[in-house]
């Protein structure tokens, strides 16, 4: 008999079992497990995604703007602009898991996937390109009554080289090497492009760093009220520059950008924007469509330099799949 009792109470524990694992197993794809057919929650489209810009006075927030509304119209994924530290800090935002897409300048996304200089220790393995956007402008910006007319003037002065978490301190650093400086030169001031051109205007620095698509709104705010000065970085030592550090490019500030009266030569590197790898291809495909498509929606000027054709030279890591699928379907190469 208690043989037969302990088969009976097995054979009702194990049915027991089946009924409670039948009522409650019908909910898991909630937690992102597989639905069956091969797919998980991961993959789905998100409701939600974030892209890190930069400070407000620069040209990444308003652009970051334009890109949001268009993604959200475009997808029907909410999306929205957010300020930041800008480049460096983004691309680990971006590792962190806190944001899906980024504005970063060329170079300091290559320092990051590489594990290079401030990302030495911290590489950041989960971030691809969607593409790059637009030549970023080194201005070294002061007031005319400053008198600093040349690089070497900058010594022994308060000069702002950017927020912490920015690419700007970084080009700062690298231009002072070519002529001959270094921050132990100056009177280093970590400041906000926003932050930077009141201290000019307050008189508190005397010249800042500025790394941002031309005309950048900080200063022409400034331009509005005082005389500036945009510090030329000369043939030589942008010629070296470059050879020493290829990413950089020969650039200007127009004539007419702050009332210039004429061009003024300095270097710059390129915008572009960068998108978290754990995106599905679909998504990100979605995303570079909507973008590349929707350009007469970008109010900002820099509008006008952003186009697919461009967005795949000297890119410098890899190109997300999703991106990637849009640019070969619309027949778009790298030179």
């Amino acid at each position: 008999m208690k043989k037969k009792s302990f088969l009976l109470s097995t054979v009702l524990l194990l049915v027991l079992s089946m009924v409670l694992a039948a009522c409650g197993g019908g909910d898991k794809k909630e937690d992102g497990a597989s639905d069956g057919n091969g797919d998980s929650g991961a993959a789905e489209k998100p409701q939600f995604i974030s892209i890190v810009t930069g400070g407000t006075g620069g040209t990444y927030y308003p652009l970051g703007g334009s890109f949001a509304s268009i993604i959200s119209d475009a997808t029907g994924i909410e999306t929205n602009a957010e300020t930041s530290g800008a480049s460096a800090e983004n691309m680990t935002t971006i590792k962190a898991g806190d944001a899906e897409i980024a504005f970063t300048q060329t170079d300091i996304a290559s320092y990051a996937k590489e594990g290079k200089m401030m990302f030495e220790g911290n590489q950041v393995d989960n971030v691809q390109a969607i593409g790059t956007l637009y030549p970023e402008t080194i201005q070294i910006v002061t007031s005319a009554k400053s008198g600093i007319k040349s690089v070497e003037d900058l010594k022994g002065k308060k000069v702002s080289v950017g927020a912490p978490g920015s690419g700007t301190a970084l080009n700062a650093e690298q231009i002072l090497e070519v002529h001959g400086l270094t921050f132990d030169d100056i009177q280093k001031q970590d400041l906000s492009f926003d932050e930077s051109v009141a201290g000019i205007q307050d008189g508190d620095i005397d010249a800042a760093f500025v790394t941002a698509g031309t005309p950048t709104g900080a200063v022409e705010g400034l331009s509005a009220t005082t005389d500036i000065v945009i510090v030329p970085v000369a043939a030589e030592q942008a010629s070296a520059l470059i050879k020493k550090y290829p990413y950089y490019i020969e650039g200007e500030v127009p004539s007419g950008t702050y009332g210039l009266t004429e061009a003024v030569p300095t270097v710059a590197v390129q915008a572009m924007l960068v998108v978290s790898s754990d995106l599905s291809e679909d998504v990100v495909y979605d995303i570079t469509k909507a973008i590349f498509e929707n350009l007469d929606k970008v109010t900002h000027a820099k509008g006008k330099l952003i186009s697919a054709e461009n967005a795949v030279k000297g890119v410098g890591i890899d190109i997300h799949p999703g991106a990637q699928k849009y640019y070969d379907e619309n027949g778009i190469k790298a030179d």
